[in-house]
């Protein structure tokens, strides 16, 4: 049995960080384990390669999973991408570098996360970043995350900034700074500077290659953790299946789940811990009733309105599914491969409003993806032709769902249950925050790009428009909360604030499961925050 200080699982955008920070000062051994491969392949290179895995079809570093059916999407099956690979979601997502907003961190504090206010968690977002902009009082510059503008937006997204301010929504150069309300260009996590310049900077490159070649870490890859090993009241390692073979890796310290929202519950649920009830009925013994475990599931439940695009002259700088547009990514492949620019660098996803979805909000509740193509259903559904896409987000859903395992056996996919729309208020919101959406998709900057639209006709009534959104609304890829952090008197947190399980020693949690509230905005940099608080406090005992 391989033993070693500290066992980290998952090696996903909160893995890679701690297995770099925990390991660099050579006074541990610590072992990073993670169910998929490595993160090499030109694909996980090239920021737009991301979209070759987020379809699952192939199922390539993707767990493609899908929910239970949804009453609140007229009994459809959402799906749900996850990256499995070394870097985890970071490889395949679309590198938005959003934090949230303030009041998301300070109402963690006041729920009983003490420790994780904003002013609290702003020193760890900027030790992990590199901005291209410089450091400030928000921004980091000495961090391994690089993040910078895009290298080659395309114009219609500047032209959706302009419509946004023409529908009252003012612009904002950064909604990481002083606000996020407002109109503009994401930021992404994206190499600037060194020979990398114009690759994709996710964690498994920005944290764990530069970590490899030192004697105290251990990367084991294609290794599905079963379960836990717990010894006298304490974790003690984890037991894992390579190929066919199980394996016990051993944790003289202890293990730290980073296996995600729906990885983490899983694995403590098949190890004991959780719902009593729930392990009965599946006939495993109950070695922790924490009844939080798998509950409180939050997701950003997102609506698209696709638009085709007139003219050739206008559409050429589009993402198409055409000759021409297939000819276009070939050749931005050679101005990719020598510049580190061009449409290959593009998130597709290259603008964005945060806006508040009526007066009486106090602060943005509807977020806007606007993509530079015709993306519908993850890119499972293909639409030939030049066009464009907005989506609409509820930043703070009300609805809250669960995840529960469909048997004992851990290499079943789990259960996953967002409940959207179980709450009335979420479609509300939804529905108040397209309206505003047509103001600014009517708005003149956006005329030459506007042609006809595939789904809506216009002047849909309130219950209309709810139809079209049962019919196709899903996630936009932000599970969190299914192990939540709270006080120690809180019945339904199964983290204390220092991230350990309660009653249990030799186990952490350090992924987005751990959030109490899902924050305002993409989820991905909160969760290399959350990594890199948990390492200094893991480090320092």
């Amino acid at each position: 049995m391989k033993q070693f200080d500290l066992v980290i699982v998952g090696g996903g955008s909160a893995g890679c960080v701690l297995a770099n920070r925990l390991s660099a000062d050579g006074r541990r051994t610590v072992c990073l384990i993670e169910a998929g491969g490595e993160a090499e392949g030109i694909l996980k290179r090239v920021p737009i390669g991301g979209a070759a895995f987020i379809p699952g079809r192939p199922k390539m570093s993707n767990w493609a999973f899908e929910t239970v059916p949804q009453p609140g999407l007229n009994g459809r099956r959402g799906y749900q991408p996850r990256g499995k690979t070394l870097g985890g979601s970071s490889v395949i997502n679309a590198m938005l570098y959003v934090r949230g907003q303030r009041e998301d961190y300070d109402g963690w504090s006041r729920a009983g996360a003490t420790g994780w206010s904003f002013d609290d968690v702003l020193p760890f977002f900027r030790r992990a970043e590199r901005n291209q902009r410089g450091g400030d009082a928000f921004h980091g510059d000495g961090g391994p995350l690089q993040v910078r503008d895009q290298a080659s937006p395309r114009p219609i997204s500047t032209a959706f900034v302009e419509a946004a301010a023409q529908a009252q929504i003012p612009p904002n150069a950064d909604f990481n700074g002083p606000q996020q309300e407002g109109a503009g260009l994401f930021q992404v996590t994206q190499y600037f500077d060194g020979p990398q310049a114009g690759e994709r900077c996710h964690t498994a490159a920005a944290y764990l290659a530069s970590a490899r070649g030192r004697a105290n870490l251990s990367v084991i890859t294609g290794a599905h953790v079963m379960r836990l090993r717990m010894d006298a009241g304490r974790v003690t390692g984890v037991v894992v299946k390579v190929k066919s073979a199980e394996e016990t890796v051993l944790a003289r310290q202890g293990v730290i789940l980073c296996a995600g929202a729906f990885g983490t519950p899983q694995i403590l649920l098949l190890s004991g811990f959780g719902p009593g009830s729930h392990l009965q009925s599946l006939g495993i013994p109950v070695v922790r009733d924490l009844p939080g475990v798998g509950l409180n599931l939050q997701d950003h439940v997102d609506f698209i309105r696709i638009f085709r695009s007139p003219g050739t002259a206008i559409a050429r700088d589009l993402h198409a599914l055409t000759g021409r547009g297939i000819a276009r990514l070939l050749h931005a492949a050679l101005e990719w491969r020598r510049t580190g620019t061009g449409m290959l660098t593009s998130p597709v996803a290259e603008a964005c409003a945060f806006f508040r979805s009526s007066p009486e909000v106090e602060r943005p509740d509807i977020q806007i993806h606007f993509l530079t193509g015709m993306v519908e259903d993850h890119l499972r559904k293909m639409h030939f032709g030049h066009g464009w896409s907005a989506h609409a987000c509820v930043l703070r859903p009300f609805s809250r769902g669960t995840v529960r395992l469909a048997s004992p056996d851990p290499m079943a996919a789990p259960l996953i249950d967002p409940q959207f729309f179980a709450d009335r208020r979420d479609m509300d919101v939804l529905i108040r925050g397209l309206r505003k959406l047509e103001a600014i998709l009517a708005a003149p900057a956006l005329a030459p790009y506007r042609g006809g639209e595939l789904h809506l006709k216009g002047g849909e009534s309130d219950a209309e428009l709810e139809d079209h959104i049962r019919a196709r609304a899903d996630t936009i890829y932000h599970p969190v909360g299914t192990a939540k952090m709270g006080a120690a008197d809180d019945p339904m947190a199964v983290l204390t604030p220092d991230l350990k399980v309660k009653g249990m020693d030799g186990l952490w949690v350090a992924d987005a499961s751990v959030m109490p509230m899902i924050v305002s905005g993409n989820t991905n940099a909160p969760t290399i925050m959350i990594a890199e608080k948990a390492a200094d406090m893991i480090a320092k005992g």
